[in-house]
């Protein structure tokens, strides 16, 4: 993880940024969150790197902390489902999409791999909803 120091309103501030999973992890302030950068070349992302929204995977080795849902549950893009702590700073994992949780693969208190997936959410827009 990389520290740098950046002068924001005329106030020096540390930020923490670890590029993982073709994303840029930061921590600043006390909060967390990714930045994917965009680029005409491509993103630089490996194959096994996550391309479905409806997928919530580790984007680095860590341990799950804490499950925010369970099968069945509705939830809405941005929420977060997990939280997970890896290099000693906790990171709040969100769904990308609107739908239901199918499954969850893990537990509170797991280990979980770069890429596992931890959670997977079916598409409330695909169609395929029972009604």
């Amino acid at each position: 993880m990389k520290e740098w120091t950046l002068e924001i309103n005329g106030k020096k501030q540390k930020i923490f940024v670890e590029k993982l999973g073709g994303k840029l992890w930061y921590h600043l302030n006390g909060e967390t969150g990714t930045f994917q950068p965009e680029s005409k070349y491509g993103s630089g992302q490996s194959a096994k790197a996550n391309t479905d929204p409806g997928v919530i995977v580790a984007p680095m080795p860590g341990k799950i902390i804490k499950i925010n849902c369970q099968k069945g549950d509705v939830v809405t893009s941005g929420q977060s489902l997990v939280t997970m702590e890896a290099m000693k700073m906790e990171y709040a994992l969100e769904v990308d999409i609107e739908g239901t949780i199918q499954e969850v693969l893990f537990n509170e208190g797991d280990q979980v791999g770069l890429g596992q997936k931890i959670v997977v959410v079916k598409g409330s827009s695909d169609g395929s909803e029972k009604n």
